[in-house]
């Protein structure tokens, strides 16, 4: 049921994330499988699309096989990160804002709002290795030009996607007024910032 809601949650997300209310064991843990998918996707697609593996293929001893389970690895770890820290500090937004939610619904919430980002995957990738080729992973490639601030760009609408999707997410789940979505995320926001920053406090 769950995969056929993460289809789902592109055309009709309001009912998928008012499903998301359900806190019935089996329930969530069916939601585990889809959960995965997701973030291991779209951290696969923030790393497709960083500056860094821009110029991976710059360093002799990195090939294309190399350059994939680089990216499958790298992929893994940002986006377990980001479930874990971008959904505990939502979490604790929201908790701020006075919601009794649940840490494991609310990353749930999250996961599902990322599934047009984790979808960029499979639409930015492919057309980066038919248009560029390997070049799309050098620097002063073919990539360097418009063509290639196309395909960023069209990441960016993904994740922009993704963002509404959250929003509603909080918004229906949650069922938090849109005051307190926009506290939620002012909060949150606040809570990742002060995560990026302690290391050159200390």
């Amino acid at each position: 049921m769950w995969w056929r809601r993460l289809l789902l949650v592109f055309a009709r997300p309001r009912e998928v994330f008012a499903a998301l209310r359900s806190t019935d064991e089996e329930d969530e843990a069916a939601r585990q499988e889809p959960v995965l998918l997701v973030v291991l996707l779209a951290g696969m697609a923030s790393v497709l699309l960083s500056a860094a593996w821009r110029e991976v293929l710059d360093q002799p001893s990195v090939d294309g096989l190399v350059v994939a389970v680089l990216t499958f690895v790298a992929g893994g770890t940002q986006g377990a990160a980001a479930y874990l820290l971008v959904g505990g500090a939502i979490h604790l937004g929201s908790r701020g804002m006075g919601n009794p939610s649940r840490f494991r619904t609310t990353r749930h919430v999250l996961a599902f709002a990322a599934a047009p980002f984790a979808l960029s995957l499979l639409v930015v990738a492919p057309a980066a290795v038919i248009a560029y080729g390997g070049d799309w992973f050098r620097s002063g490639g073919a990539d360097e030009g418009a063509g290639g601030a196309v395909l960023l760009a069209g990441g960016l609408v993904f994740a922009a996607w993704s963002a509404g999707l959250l929003v509603l997410g909080l918004r229906e789940t949650l069922r938090l007024p849109w005051l307190g979505v926009a506290g939620t995320l002012l909060l949150g926001g606040v809570l990742l910032a002060g995560i990026a920053v302690l290391p050159s406090v200390l």
